[in-house]
């Protein structure tokens, strides 16, 4: 579970965003929602969060930030070259930025220990790296990397540490090398991080939902017929490709080859296949339809709904952009339900979801400490802040004093017919 994440100097974040899942002592409201966590000092961490701000202010850049780590972590040393530098973007509206690194931390806690790693990153290396372990309570340093070459280790940390970081680049992580040299140790950190799902799928197509297609099971159509969309199963079939898309297929695997020799490229599939839900004719028989005549917030209800029950089932954190796009407030809150449900959610999985929808602030699945919001300031770089830094009771209407501009992050507060002047 997900206890604690810093970012800076990433994206629209230029100073340093701090963003926690640990549940605030004060709030006593819906205290049967929160997750058990025995590696923690108060014994408890939060189920879900959801950020609010306006548009642009930067939500997305805190969801792409725990992205970027899982990236680096999972693919640097297996997908970079000695001269190919970090894949990182600074802070752009601050040429100083472009010199500094961009620096990120998380907190997590795997199999009853509770672990924090962290890194710096410049376009040319990882300056720095380390990952810290907390058995019964008291920190352990497993490793730290002062240096793109310079790294020292723990004396808990057995294994071949010399000779991994000797194959390790001034590019890539230590902990991307040690999992690909089958670093036992260090596995469950690599696991944990690279575990992490994320749901950005605005508009599915047919690529996103054949991609998700074989998590679709029969929860989801059960989800989809309670709320009332009229889908009551699913099918799968395969269809042969036509001639032009098999022409185009055979010409794209060719220029992927010539180009990208070193990277390994797959046969494309045999077949295409096709997927339909089923509704209950008006004379009781069972018509298909396809997804392209379902309606948006069906198709993305696929999607999410794919993503929050494997999350579920294997215990993982899930990170949803905009989490009320075409979607239902009720709907919204029905996955916010699916995670802080003990009966749901046994393993502990957790979901961060950025969102418009203001209903979801009265939700009883939804603690004031689970509130966060994001704001730009006048030089343009994001601030994230939790609504319990703000001083609320549990009586108070947040939405009613969210949308009159109380706790900020709103993008407008004038009279609309200033937005009609020009200057």
């Amino acid at each position: 579970m997900i206890v604690f994440f810093s970012v800076e100097n990433f994206r629209s974040i230029r100073d340093r965003q701090e963003f926690s899942l640990v549940p605030s002592g004060f709030f006593k409201e819906h205290a049967e929602t929160l997750l058990r966590c025995e590696p923690m000092e108060g014994g408890w961490l939060l189920p879900s969060a959801v950020i609010y701000g306006p548009n642009a202010s930067g939500k997305t850049n805190l969801i792409e930030a725990f992205r970027w780590i899982k990236s680096a972590v999972n693919f640097s040393q297996t997908r970079g070259t000695p001269n190919g530098g970090v894949p990182r973007r600074s802070f752009a509206l601050s040429p100083s930025c472009k010199a500094k690194p961009t620096k990120i931390e998380l907190e997590f806690v795997m199999d009853a220990t509770r672990y924090r790693y962290g890194l710096h990153a410049t376009d040319e290396a990882f300056t720095e790296e380390w990952l810290y372990a907390f058995p019964h309570g008291r920190r352990q340093m497993l490793f730290e990397r002062s240096a793109p070459d310079e790294i020292r280790f723990g004396r808990t940390l057995k294994g071949q540490n010399k000779v991994i970081s000797e194959l390790m680049r001034p590019n890539s992580l230590f902990l991307s090398a040690a999992a690909q040299n089958g670093h036992e140790q260090l596995s469950k950190a690599f696991l944990f991080i690279t575990s992490m799902k994320f749901d950005t799928t605005l508009v599915p197509n047919r690529a996103s939902m054949a991609a998700k297609q074989k998590l679709i099971d029969d929860r989801i159509i059960n989800f989809l017929t309670q709320i009332g969309t009229g889908v009551i199963g699913f099918r799968a079939t395969e269809k042969e490709h036509d001639a032009d898309t098999k022409v185009f297929r055979t010409e794209l695997q060719a220029l992927l080859q010539r180009h990208l020799p070193e990277e390994p490229v797959s046969e494309p599939p045999a077949k295409l296949t096709d997927f339909e839900l089923a509704h209950q004719s008006d004379t009781d028989e069972v018509v298909y339809l396809e997804l392209a005549h379902e309606s948006a917030g069906t198709r993305r209800l696929l999607i999410i709904l794919s993503s929050v029950f494997a999350a579920l089932d294997s215990g993982t954190a899930l990170f949803i952009d905009e989490l009320d796009a075409s979607l239902h407030t009720q709907v919204g809150e029905a996955v916010l339900a699916l995670f802080s449900n003990p009966k749901t959610n046994p393993l502990g999985a957790q979901l961060v979801a950025t969102t418009h929808d203001t209903n979801l602030m009265t939700s009883s699945f939804l603690r004031r400490d689970q509130i966060w919001f994001s704001e730009k300031d006048i030089g343009g770089a994001t601030h994230l802040f939790p609504l319990s830094d703000i001083k609320t009771r549990n009586t108070d209407n947040i939405e009613k004093g969210y949308l009159q501009g109380r706790y900020g992050a709103i993008p407008f507060s004038g009279s609309s017919s200033n937005l009609l002047l020009v200057k």
